[in-house]
């Protein structure tokens, strides 16, 4: 007879887990059969291999043709049953994400236009509707597959305008953006409205992100035979604004950080001269978190917020 402390999980099929479940649940051989599926033959040849198996007789005669549980028994019973009962409910996946009680944290990887126009409300949110959820946000990396692959984000945001992405990466549309021109508001050589030569002729501040020169205001003015001179370059959305209210610079800036920041800097928001394509925020994420319900409940609130932005 195998002793019971020499036991593992390797050396016993687990089938007869679930039908000694069954058996300290009826205390009677029959019903036990009954409830699993088996004859009654089964769950007694079932019955004989689990007492040699753990060294307990684990159901005894009673009076009156009743089956007792052992001591041992009684003690495996309820431990056994909460066992049984959480492998089944991993079977059967994930309960519903609950944010009033959920305590996780979300990951995002962004930069900071998106950063400015998603997180107000996206925080908002998350303090009135998930009090107990934590966000992180980090840099987005060149190659954002990797970070999701990796599980160091749930989501990306970004402009990736038709990236090939590698199998088992989703996208989707958060919203879409246009330029505007800004100049602080006392420029003075900018009025009330930016002619294609004044445009031409004013120095301009270029974000760019990866430090290098060109850009689609260059590449439109090139259509036209035309050129600007680009005075200062950064690699942020952020600090342009601030860059511009300081001096007589002209940036083309996405319109949604313009309209937030205008006000408060004292900037002018100008139409542009010149036709220009806009851009889409989209976000990806991986395949091994398309289905958990969490992670559903996130890209649901930035779906949200892209639609009302």
């Amino acid at each position: 007879m195998q002793r019971a402390h020499d036991l593992n999980l390797a050396s016993i099929d687990l089938n007869l887990l679930n039908i000694l479940d069954a058996l300290l649940a009826e205390r009677h051989v029959t019903r036990a059969a009954r409830r699993v599926g088996l004859t009654q033959s089964a769950a007694s040849h079932a019955l004989a291999r689990l007492r040699e198996l753990l060294g307990d007789p684990l159901l005894v005669r009673g009076p009156g043709g009743t089956m007792l549980a052992t001591a041992r028994a009684e003690a495996l019973a309820p431990v056994l049953r909460q066992a049984l009962a959480a492998l089944e409910a991993a079977l059967r996946g994930e309960p519903a994400f609950d944010p009033v009680t959920a305590a996780r944290t979300f990951h995002l990887s962004t930069g900071d236009y998106a950063e400015l126009v998603v997180l107000p409300p996206l925080t908002a949110q998350l303090a009135a509707e998930a009090p107990s959820v934590d966000l992180w946000v980090h840099p987005t990396d060149e190659e954002p597959a990797d970070q999701l692959a990796a599980g160091e984000t749930d989501v990306a945001l970004g402009v990736w305008r038709g990236r090939n992405w590698p199998a088992g990466i989703y996208e989707k549309r958060l919203f879409d953006e246009t330029f505007v021109c800004v100049v602080r508001g006392d420029h003075p050589a900018v009025k009330q409205r930016l002619t294609l030569a004044r445009y031409v002729a004013l120095s301009h501040l270029l974000i760019a992100p990866r430090g290098t020169p060109g850009s689609f205001v260059d590449d439109a003015l090139a259509a036209m035979g035309k050129r600007r001179r680009v005075a200062v370059a950064v690699p942020h959305f952020l600090v342009a604004p601030h860059v511009i209210a300081a001096t007589d610079l002209v940036v083309t800036l996405a319109s949604r950080i313009a309209r937030a920041v205008a006000g408060p800097l004292g900037l002018a928001i100008l139409e542009p001269p010149l036709e220009l394509p806009g851009f889409t925020m989209a976000m990806a994420w991986h395949e091994r978190a398309h289905r958990d319900p969490a992670q559903r409940w996130l890209r649901d609130r930035l779906l949200a917020i892209g639609a009302g932005a």
